[in-house]
């Protein structure tokens, strides 16, 4: 299991992973924690290719974070991942937005690069 806290603007974002046998389940979640989207990626070892697709929740805009994170760790790993995503802050401006997206992509690296020891 893989766990990553980080304080963001005003909340924490926490990244967590484990292993479903050997395909991944991560969780994107910050603020009043929730599950607004949820993706799926996979990998096609005949094209080496990786392609992900996500469910959102009316009203949420976790979408992308999800989707680009599901396809990047099946990229990567060369296995399944189901990516749940739920950040919430009230109020929100531009700015944490920006700040809170570009937190995530760091701490998937920073998870991406403990696979990449565990090969």
């Amino acid at each position: 299991m893989f766990k990553i806290t980080k304080k963001v603007s005003r909340i924490e974002i926490t990244l967590e992973a484990k292993n479903l046998g050997e395909d991944y389940l991560l969780t994107i979640i910050g603020g009043k924690e929730h599950a607004g989207a949820v993706a799926v990626g996979m990998f096609d070892e005949k094209s080496r290719r990786a392609s992900s697709s996500v469910i959102t929740l009316p009203g949420h805009r976790e979408e992308q974070l999800a989707l680009d994170s599901a396809k990047r760790v099946s990229k990567a790993t060369g296995k399944v991942s189901v990516v749940v995503a739920g950040i919430h802050v009230d109020n929100i401006s531009p700015e944490e937005i920006k700040e809170i997206v570009s937190t995530a992509e760091e701490m998937l690296e920073n998870f991406l690069a403990s696979c990449e020891k565990l090969a």
